[in-house]
């Protein structure tokens, strides 16, 4: 076992396929008991990269590690220490709340007082003891992930990794499930380590990294990577963007980019800079709106592209089915 501070961590980390450098010289730390957010456009390297921490992927160099184990040579140590809520539901919808948490507290070995405590007291957490007795299949998407919440952390886990947690949620359920999830690193000493496509829930994060490319383009907390965008964002639709465009930068210092049919003026103050525009611009404009920096403007100013841009990834898909013969072997 390695002594370490940080409960994550991974020293020059490279994955290759086939030619593909999916992961390229990584080098990440994770505080315990904080909510970290690892976020990146689709194919940036973070599903290869959790895939390598949850030890469902070995690397092809460098060195990870989970609660002072190595992710290679300690793969059983870091299962035990990890849990995870994949994207889809792997619950059995046929068994009841009590049941599906049981069947997992068997799975890892915990004795048979131990796991009706603990059941008992992370179903009352999830705000779902008075449902226990219910089948799995009469309950609300909303429900189904909480409960999958609760059955990640039924082994006491170090680090909780959830995989989009609230993807194909409502906006109610969203909420709902966040309430609980910013409250598990003070009461269940827990470190959560998460993927989104929400910016709103990334606000939520202690600190959090953007990947592309297979590497770290920025890291921080979510203030301080807001102020790299350096001002307010000015969205701008004209009769002709690109001759708008061409005006503007001509006209006003400023960073400028055009995108799906809007254009973008970074770094300036809204209240001076849209009065200039429309006057330089007169009727050309279509429409226009301020915005305060925001992640989603940070992750667009750093990748070039919107986090919902393409196919959602579905590498976990697969990873579901490969931790599970893992475990079945160990």
């Amino acid at each position: 076992m390695y002594r370490m501070a940080s409960i994550i961590k991974t020293e020059s980390l490279v994955k290759d396929f086939d030619g593909l450098r999916a992961v390229d010289n990584l080098n990440l730390e994770v505080e315990e008991r904080t909510i970290f957010g690892f976020l990146g456009p689709n194919g940036a390297g973070k599903t290869t990269t959790i895939n390598i921490l949850c030890t469902l992927l070995r690397p092809t160099s460098g060195r990870a590690f989970i609660n002072g184990y190595d992710c290679v040579k300690d793969a059983h140590r870091v299962r035990s220490s990890i849990g995870i809520v994949f994207q889809d539901t792997t619950l059995d919808k046929d068994l009841t709340a009590y049941e599906n948490l049981l069947f997992h507290a068997y799975l890892y070995g915990l004795k048979r007082e131990e796991s009706k405590k603990r059941i008992e007291e992370l179903l009352q957490f999830m705000d779902l003891y008075d449902r226990k007795d219910e089948p799995v299949k009469r309950f609300s998407g909303g429900m189904k992930r909480r409960l999958e919440v609760a059955r990640g952390l039924m082994h006491y886990p170090k680090v909780l990794f959830l995989d989009e947690p609230t993807l194909g949620l409502d906006p109610q359920s969203r909420a709902g499930l966040w309430e609980h999830i910013v409250r598990l690193p003070e009461s269940h000493n827990v470190t959560v380590f998460m993927t989104t496509h929400y910016m709103d829930e990334a606000e939520v994060c202690n600190r959090m990294a953007i990947i592309d490319h297979g590497r770290i383009i920025a890291e921080g907390t979510p203030e301080e990577l807001k102020r790299m965008v350096g001002g307010d964002v000015v969205y701008l639709r004209a009769k002709d963007n690109k001759m708008a465009k061409e005006i503007l930068k001509e006209r006003i210092i400023a960073d400028i980019e055009e995108r799906n049919g809007e254009i973008f003026v970074h770094g300036v103050k809204g209240d001076v800079c849209i009065p200039e525009i429309i006057r330089i611009l007169g009727e050309q404009v279509l429409s226009v709106r301020l915005q305060r920096p925001t992640l989603n403007d940070v992750f667009l100013k750093l990748t070039g592209r919107q986090i919902r841009e393409g196919s959602p990834e579905d590498e976990f898909k697969e990873s579901i089915r490969s931790y599970r013969r893992r475990f079945d072997r160990t």
